[in-house]
């Protein structure tokens, strides 16, 4: 075992899943106040750490299954790279990290990280063999960052964010079940969950989804309390950015077929990430210009 083989099985390239930790104290145009911006950079490191453990989790569950998938057989502990043993120490140095970090946060933050374990334990030995259960886990999981978010940074947590939040994690995990039921159907079959699936399913599941979060989006833009909260009526502009990069990723998920790993998919697609950084400029600049600058 080398520390290559070790980060490769940590997966540090998804902890940008946990910079929805951040995701609160953005849109409370908090996150220049340094006790909140360190709330949340350690919560961030702390929900990192338990994710990765989560990731060894299913990694030595799935290793037999992930022995027949053309790319996930050189996973770590599927090639043989890293032995059951020292899997499971690494498991338990991470997520014993993650707790306490989370510990010395706050109560409500150690409860939503055990909280996260927990339900990937049972997601990874049984749940996500369930249809529809397990992208709905996958969506629990996004809000369980959020959630731990506002814990760590003392800002509550609005029922918009929560929504779209949800939406959007079931477009992504929608999107990876379609991927995985490609590859299945060329052969490689290797996930229970996907015999509840078929492409005509989740395509139109998708679009549903895509399609709900975009109105849910405009809701929210034209609310009379978000726009008295931020003070600006202009934020139904960034709007063009979330339909563009939903529109983009429905064509990497429908036409090319390229998110079987959502994570791979934004940190490989330059479009994607151009949207997403567009979005976000014009977010700051409408919480956090007026804030500063007077606009």
């Amino acid at each position: 075992m080398t520390g290559r083989h070790i980060l490769r099985l940590i997966r540090p390239e998804h902890w940008v899943k946990n910079l929805f930790v951040f995701i609160p104290a953005f849109f409370a145009a908090r996150l220049t106040e340094w006790p909140v911006l360190k709330g949340a950079l350690l919560g961030f490191f702390s929900f990192s750490l338990v994710a990765s453990a989560v990731y060894v989790l299913n990694d030595l569950v799935d290793a037999a299954q992930d022995r027949n998938h053309p790319d996930k057989r050189l996973r770590p502990i599927a090639s043989g790279a890293v032995s059951t043993r020292q899997a499971i120490a690494t498991l338990v140095i991470f997520l014993g990290a993650g707790t306490l970090i989370a510990a010395f946060l706050s109560r409500d933050m150690l409860i939503f990280s055990l909280l996260y374990f927990i339900i990937n334990v049972f997601y990874s030995f049984s749940l996500k063999h369930i249809a529809l259960v397990d992208i709905s886990l996958i969506g629990f999981g996004f809000l369980l960052r959020v959630f731990a978010g506002g814990a760590v940074t003392g800002v509550d947590v609005s029922q918009w964010l929560i929504v779209m939040t949800f939406l959007l994690a079931l477009i992504l995990g929608l999107a990876k079940r379609r991927g995985e039921y490609v590859v299945a159907t060329g052969g490689h079959n290797f996930r229970k969950a996907l015999e509840g699936y078929n492409l005509p399913f989740l395509d139109v599941s998708i679009t549903v989804c895509s399609t709900v979060a975009i109105v849910a989006y405009l809701m929210y833009c034209f609310s009379p309390e978000v726009t008295s909260r931020i003070g600006s009526h202009q934020i139904f502009y960034t709007a063009f950015f979330v339909i563009l990069g939903i529109l983009r990723y429905l064509q990497l998920t429908l036409v090319f077929d390229r998110t079987e790993s959502p994570t791979r998919a934004l940190l490989r697609d330059g479009f994607l990430q151009i949207v997403l950084l567009g979005w976000i400029g014009a977010f700051a600049w409408l919480l956090y210009g007026r804030k500063f600058l007077g606009f």
